[in-house]
């Protein structure tokens, strides 16, 4: 290095004059000499006759190095990728449960051939034929749970204990019954099921997927009231494996008569008898059964009296006492342009005094259009 200069932090304390010293070029302090960054030439420079002093140093080190620094990331990156990628792919994951399967539903109202009977308590349910029935939960009764193949008795209990509380709170529980509170039906649904079931009761419709009564009895609170909360059940529980092992799947088929009047009536008013038929198919899988759950997948439901032409998605509309179904103008098969008329089911008069243990009132017994 040639010439002369000042270091960094100015004039070396104890040398007078400064810069005009004859030793200011040669002495420096030590905080010039750390700052100083010089290199001679490699004795291969030299011979190559470079003219420069001093060589440019490489953040990588000597040329020697970047080669393998470069491959060890690469792998490393390669490496963290991979793992990446091998957990994210589908088939690497657990497989969950399958989807809940939508509900799938039929209404059939079911007609009276006459003016709807009326009657005190006593006399109406020994008329039709129920006065035997038993009242409420007693009429909800369960089959002994054994062992499946692939389900202990303990699991095969639960699903039996779900079964028994959805029907009670479907079509027993009187706050459900009049368009109140229906938390304890949702509560027992799959997670995959609430969607529909929320759409059902926000927009009812007879579409065999929508309809609020195909999950839960319920009547238009604005029109109807239960004059006797005592509910006559009988019916039929029954299980079996389903999907290989990988279900347990219960069926229900009950009969439920319930007695009914005008909103706002007087306790002493004629009251009326509505019948209801529901078969329910209801799955669990082992997930189902630890959450407490179920997956509705059928719902077969005959209810009258009822008029043929009603919609009774949303509530049951009975016929009460005196009244009568109207008188259909008829359907003409051989005009394409008419609209296909609903299905509805004629309802027999009641199971007789005494029914054996497979009839039920208001079963349909013969379709009409």
């Amino acid at each position: 290095m040639t010439g002369r200069g000042d270091p960094p932090e100015g004039t070396p304390q104890g040398l007078p004059g400064g810069g005009d010293d004859e030793y200011g070029a040669i002495v420096f302090d030590e905080s010039f000499v750390r700052a100083a960054r010089i290199r001679e030439f490699s004795a291969r420079e030299r011979l190559a006759g470079a003219t420069r002093a001093t060589r440019p140093r490489h953040p990588w080190g000597t040329g020697g190095a970047r080669p393998q620094a470069y491959v060890l990331v690469l792998l490393i990156a390669l490496a963290f990728g991979s793992a990446i990628y091998l957990g994210v792919r589908h088939h690497y994951r657990p497989e969950g449960p399958p989807a809940a399967v939508p509900l799938r539903m039929t209404l059939v109202p079911l007609v009276p051939s006459g003016p709807v009977p009326a009657a005190s308590a006593d006399p109406l349910y020994a008329a039709d034929g129920v006065a035997h029935y038993p009242i409420g939960l007693q009429g909800v009764t369960l089959p002994a749970a054994h062992r499946t193949a692939h389900f202990t008795d303990g699991q095969v209990g639960e699903a039996l204990d779900i079964t028994q509380e959805y029907l009670v709170a479907s079509s027993l529980d009187e706050a459900a019954l009049t368009g109140g509170d229906v938390r304890e039906v949702r509560d027992l649904l799959d997670q995959g099921q609430l969607t529909q079931f929320d759409h059902s009761l926000a927009s009812p419709a007879d579409d065999g997927r929508h309809a609020a009564t195909g999950w839960l009895v319920r009547f238009d609170p604005a029109r109807y009231q239960l004059a006797d909360p005592g509910i006559r059940v009988r019916g039929t529980v029954t299980y079996a494996e389903r999907d290989g092992g990988a279900g347990l799947e219960v069926d229900t088929d009950h009969t439920l008569v319930y007695r009914i009047r005008a909103a706002g009536a007087p306790s002493d008013h004629p009251a009326s008898l509505f019948t209801v038929r529901r078969r329910l198919s209801l799955y669990f899988d082992r997930d189902d059964l630890a959450a407490h759950q179920l997956q509705l997948r059928q719902a077969a439901v005959e209810a009258g009296p009822l008029a043929c032409a009603g919609d009774p998605s949303g509530y049951f509309r009975p016929l009460l006492a005196g009244q009568r179904a109207a008188t259909g103008s008829g359907t003409d098969p051989y005009d394409r342009a008419e609209p296909m008329a609903a299905a509805c089911g004629a309802l027999s008069p009641g199971p007789g005094p005494a029914p054996g243990p497979d009839r039920s009132p208001g079963r349909s017994a013969s379709p009409s259009r």
